[in-house]
């Protein structure tokens, strides 16, 4: 089933879970085994795959991570663009070389004055 807009939240947890465990079992891994590599009780991993409103984020997290779907999550929710404005400022030159201190010079003891000549 493709998600969509128009599903339900509990339709799109129940598919998200059962898309999760297709994972599992074609990575030949028990629900105690992946509970027990992600860091999380196995009733966790049963509620995700379930598609339990109750299960948590973390949870889905260390599963995902586990079953190596860590880089999918990234086009769950992509990171934000910047802006026109930021992007311009952004295009700006690049600085190629670090600047250093700026030191007094040696002949520049004594301050200037109007009508000084010097």
């Amino acid at each position: 089933m493709k998600l969509s807009r128009q599903l339900s939240d509990e339709a799109i947890l129940q598919e998200l879970g059962t898309r999760l465990a297709a994972v599992r079992l074609s990575r030949n891994l028990t629900q105690a085994a992946l509970a027990q590599e992600a860091g999380v009780s196995k009733r966790t991993v049963e509620r995700l795959e379930s598609g339990e409103v109750a299960a948590r984020l973390s949870g889905l997290v260390r599963v995902c991570r586990v079953l190596g779907l860590i880089d999918r999550l990234d086009a769950l929710v992509p990171p934000a663009a910047p802006g026109p404005v930021e992007q311009l400022r952004l295009a700006g030159r690049a600085r190629k070389r670090a600047s250093q201190p700026r030191q007094p010079a040696a002949g520049r003891s004594r301050k200037w004055t109007w009508g000084d000549g010097s």
